[in-house]
């Protein structure tokens, strides 16, 4: 019907062809409508399939979506677990406590060396024995040849600041004498500050050692010593022949003398005897003083001489002995080996290594010479006051080096410097030493940053440990750990006598010696 109520009729067959033409077939409009439709259906079946599946999957979607519940979900909707024990089991391990810290690799102390030259008479030039660098100077070593003489390195911190010969004394005299010492050779007495010639004798076995000859005075000075010695045998020669004259004068009369005068004096005494007895008064006198005159001669003749002028000529011939002998001695010590002061380098803590060169043969000395460090590598570390109070020199470490653990010992421990203008930081730098490492471990790590492990503490062997969270406190303040037996039976408290406490792990031993491997206790709930 049309929308005024009126029924519209079909086009009669005439009308049909006149839409259609003339010429085209006369298709029933009710067939023509069904043919179209299986058209349709039959050029797009895949569409129509696809479309079917997306259909049915959504609806079977739909109808799952309300059966599947999320794990969160079945989580938030079920209801809370019935509390239970946490336990642990009793395990035997070794317990050690460490300090780690990081350290710093480098070779230490370096240092610019100067040599000095002040007494050379000219240019001081280099004429050999110019080393390269990662060359290590030890005690005897040659840092330099300087116009063609050694420059011998000997340890110690004490610069040079003068030639040492016989006869000088004081501190670079025994710091020479320890360093000949450490060479291998005898310098004398080690207390002595004192250049002897013992200490003389030591400088030529030095120079000997390092294949140079030793430093002496050369022919002026042998000329001076054999004066010197001409003039002790002069002297000598005076005071014999002093020494003889007064023999002579202090000497005793001779037996003939004795014999003479005694014959004289008894002689006379015979004469007197006989006067008393024939004689006349006179001759009485006369014969007394004749014995008076005997024994007069006789006592001057056997009294001994006046002898001051030959003594005095002693005394002043040993005067110039002695001033001629004093003369050969010093004459003789100017001959012995002597230390020049551009002959020997001072550097402590040897061995030391060549880091850089600042000369070549050839070259004047005007300056520092050369660059040298601690030939040994060094890790360096600090440490806090706590940690060093833990530690002590000699102590094994562990160094984590790039190609793994390497051993080594703590070789220093000493309170860390401020820096300027910094107070005390109380803080402390240990030094370690390496185990011998290769060349190429020591260049993987020079100049980097390791990490140090010091044991500090250990259990000897395995122990009984249990997490530190096992332990609880009784009363009296005695350590507890609660066992559980297993099987639903209650826990039961077990005293326990505690060790060392390492790695969140702490030693027990059970008082009643009920606890075992394996045994379970309880950490929480």
């Amino acid at each position: 019907m049309s929308r005024f109520g009126r029924r519209q009729r079909e086009p009669d067959a005439t009308e049909v062809l006149d839409l259609v033409g003339a010429d085209e077939t006369i298709i029933p409009v009710a067939h023509s409508r069904s043919q179209g439709w299986r058209r349709l259906f039959a050029g797009n079946r895949v569409i129509w399939v696809m479309a079917t599946v997306a259909i049915v999957a959504l609806v079977a979607g739909l109808g799952l979506g309300q059966l599947i519940v999320s794990p969160g979900q079945a989580a938030a909707d079920a209801d809370a677990p019935a509390a239970g024990l946490i336990t642990v089991p009793i395990e035997n391990r070794t317990l050690a406590n460490d300090v780690t810290m990081r350290g710093d690799a480098s070779y230490a102390d370096s240092v610019e060396v100067s040599i000095e030259t002040g007494e050379l008479a000219g240019a001081p030039i280099v004429t050999g024995q110019v080393p390269e660098v990662a060359a290590v100077f030890d005690t005897a070593s040659i840092a330099l040849e300087v116009t063609g003489r050694p420059v011998i390195v000997l340890p110690g911190d004490l610069p040079v600041y003068r030639t040492l010969r016989v006869g000088v004394s004081g501190p670079d005299v025994l710091q020479f004498k320890q360093g000949l010492n450490a060479a291998g050779i005898d310098a004398g007495s080690l207390d002595s500050d004192v250049f002897d010639a013992q200490t003389a004798s030591a400088v030529t076995a030095l120079y000997a050692k390092v294949g140079y000859p030793a430093p002496t005075g050369g022919g002026d000075v042998a000329d001076a010593v054999s004066g010197a010695e001409a003039g002790v045998t002069g002297a000598q020669a005076s005071v014999d022949s002093a020494n003889g004259a007064l023999t002579v004068v202090q000497g005793a009369a001779s037996n003939v003398d004795v014999v003479e005068q005694g014959n004289l004096v008894r002689s006379a005494e015979r004469a007197l005897a006989l006067a008393r007895t024939e004689g006349t008064p006179t001759a009485i006198a006369d014969a007394e003083d004749a014995v008076t005159l005997a024994v007069a001669r006789q006592a001057q003749a056997l009294a001994p001489r006046d002898s001051s002028a030959e003594k005095a000529a002693v005394t002043a011939a040993k005067a110039e002995l002695t001033r001629a002998s004093e003369t050969l001695r010093d004459a003789r010590d100017g001959a012995l080996a002597y230390l020049p002061a551009g002959e020997v380098l001072y550097l402590p803590g040897l061995p030391r290594r060549v880091d850089e060169i600042s000369v070549k043969r050839g070259s004047s000395i005007s300056g520092p010479v050369m660059r040298v460090s601690g030939a040994t590598l060094v890790i360096s570390g600090s440490a806090t006051a706590s940690d060093a109070a833990l530690l002590e020199v000699g102590a094994p470490a562990v160094l984590a080096m790039p190609d793994g653990d390497q051993p080594a010992t703590i070789s220093s421990i000493v309170p860390a410097e401020p820096a300027s203008g910094e107070t005390a930081s109380g803080r402390f730098t240990v030094l370690f030493a390496p185990d011998a490492l290769t060349d190429e471990q020591i260049q993987a790590v020079q100049g980097s940053n390791v990490r140090v492990r010091i044991p500090v503490s250990s259990t000897e062997g395995e122990v009984l440990a249990v997490p530190l969270a096992a332990l609880t406190a009784g009363a009296g303040g005695e350590s507890r750990v609660e066992f559980d037996p297993g099987d639903g039976a209650e826990t039961v408290l077990v005293e326990v006598t505690t060790g060392l406490a390492a790695e969140g792990f702490v030693e027990i031993t059970a008082v009643d010696g009920s606890l075992g491997v394996g045994d379970l206790v309880v950490v929480g709930r």
